[in-house]
């Protein structure tokens, strides 16, 4: 238990701390107006309380991520403690209050125009490329999940609850943010944060047993896959996720202060952590042994069973909201981003509905072409476009500080951290080239050598023509 005891403290620890840090870093100018006024238009630029835009920022980013990925991680060992801690303070809270700030110092852009201000036009559109397939992905993926699971509960066929869902995304995404997302978020935010608590609760009070460091770094997974790239993979949310990005601009069109960015950006990603540390355990304690854990089935039925035997009814009713209520919000708001992504990219407003609904019916028209390709393979391909857009998040951010004269190796350790992750991965996945381990590890350091040398090659250039 002292682990995951220490491993809560340090994540405090690390938004009172190193949050802080990065804030100055970065110097917010709290008397600066934010796009939320300066451009105030109804529908995506609306001024809104620090509370309610952390509970949105939070459940865009969270839905069941930090559940599904944490019950999935924990398979590897104590290790996946470790990833939390680390990755979330340092990379994912990092990574998500800067892209959140960059986007609202230049007025709510998307990312993909971000990264291609920092990185080039190249850059640009490539990232215009992979986050409008990620959040279709997404999108889809978090209609497919919560779909099945209602066809499970009701007796009702996947397809009709697929297509009511898929309404509901259709007005949440055209539809002004305060009227759907401004108003259910918050509730179901609340409602993610209690289960989380009670989960808590029963870790503490209940018997079973609980990861330690002292059990050792070495993988559990009951398949003998490797800790490394796996793990920081399989849990992106509560350590660091691409598709944060793609939401912190959002909020950045509601905040009132560059003041509420910390506790909004990086608080978010905090609480994120929080919940995957708490799920992580649970998960564990209830299952007994790592073996068992992945006996039960998928990360959806685990929730199910540690709620309903844990809590009762009132569980129940949580666990209901976990793995059906939760994925529907972070779809609603992927296919929300990728409308603005659009329409920054071609210059539209989005103050006529008529533009909106225009932007948005080929995105679902793709979605429901989607739907009929198999589940795995599409989680799959999710998973590693996330960390790789999250790879290219950190190089633009750090980019950005080099060229504004900031502490720049904040950034630059995640995002070498993050190449390593991402181009090994691909080498061994079953999905990529499935090349053995090793190799693929040796590959992808050499790649981020490679990566690193250019970028303090760029730094000599950048410094001698700002001499000139």
């Amino acid at each position: 238990m002292y682990t995951f005891c220490l491993s809560l403290a340090c994540l405090v620890l690390g938004y009172v701390f190193y949050g802080a840090l990065v804030e100055r870093v970065f110097g917010i100018e709290p008397e600066r107006k934010t796009p939320a006024y300066t451009k105030t238009d109804g529908v995506d630029y609306t001024p809104m309380s620090r509370w309610r835009v952390f509970l949105i920022q939070f459940l865009n980013i969270a839905g069941t991520g930090p559940i599904f990925g944490a019950i999935m991680g924990i398979q590897f060992g104590p290790s996946a403690y470790l990833w939390i801690v680390l990755g979330c303070i340092f990379i994912g809270a990092f990574h998500d209050y800067m892209s959140g700030m960059i986007s609202l110092r230049k007025d709510g852009l998307s990312l993909p125009e971000v990264l291609g201000d920092e990185l080039g036009t190249g850059v640009r559109y490539l990232m215009r490329l992979l986050s409008m397939v990620l959040l279709v992905l997404v999108g889809t993926v978090f209609v497919v999940t919560p779909a099945d699971l209602l066809a499970e509960m009701t007796g009702i066929a996947p397809l009709i609850w697929f297509f009511i869902i898929l309404v509901y995304y259709l007005l949440a995404t055209m539809l002004p943010i305060s009227t759907l997302i401004g108003r259910l978020y918050p509730v179901f935010g609340l409602s993610l944060l209690l289960m989380a608590v009670l989960a808590c609760y029963g870790i503490f009070t209940l018997d079973g047993p609980v990861p330690e460091l002292s059990d050792g770094l070495r993988s559990f997974h009951p398949k003998g896959l490797p800790v490394f790239p796996m793990l920081c993979i399989t849990i992106a949310c509560g350590a660091v996720s691409g598709f944060h990005g793609t939401q912190s601009p959002i909020m950045s069109r509601c905040l009132q202060t560059e003041r509420d960015g910390r506790f909004v950006f990086y608080g978010a990603m905090i609480t994120e952590g929080i919940v995957a540390l708490i799920w992580a355990a649970a998960a564990i304690k209830f299952a007994g042994s790592y073996e068992h854990l992945a006996e039960l089935g998928t990360p959806a039925v685990v929730v199910h069973m540690v709620c309903n035997t844990w809590f009762g009814r009132v569980g129940a009713v949580l666990a209901v909201l976990g793995v059906v209520a939760a994925p529907i919000t972070s779809g609603d708001t992927a296919f929300r981003s990728a409308r603005l992504i659009i329409a920054d990219m071609l210059h539209i407003s989005q103050k006529p509905f008529g533009k909106r609904f225009l932007i948005a019916i080929p995105m679902f028209l793709i979605a429901i072409g989607l739907r009929f390709i198999d589940f795995n393979v599409l989680w799959r391909y999710f998973a590693w476009t996330n960390q790789t857009l999250a790879c290219a998040t950190l190089w633009a951010v750090t980019i950005w500080m080099v060229r504004r004269h900031k502490l720049y190796w904040m950034g630059l350790l995640p995002s070498l951290f993050m190449t390593v992750v991402c181009s090994t991965y691909i080498l061994t996945a079953p999905e990529g080239f499935r090349l053995p381990w090793l190799p693929s590890l040796i590959a992808g350091i050499t790649l981020t050598a490679i990566a690193g040398i250019a970028f303090f090659m760029w730094i000599m250039n950048f410094k001698t023509n700002n001499k000139k």
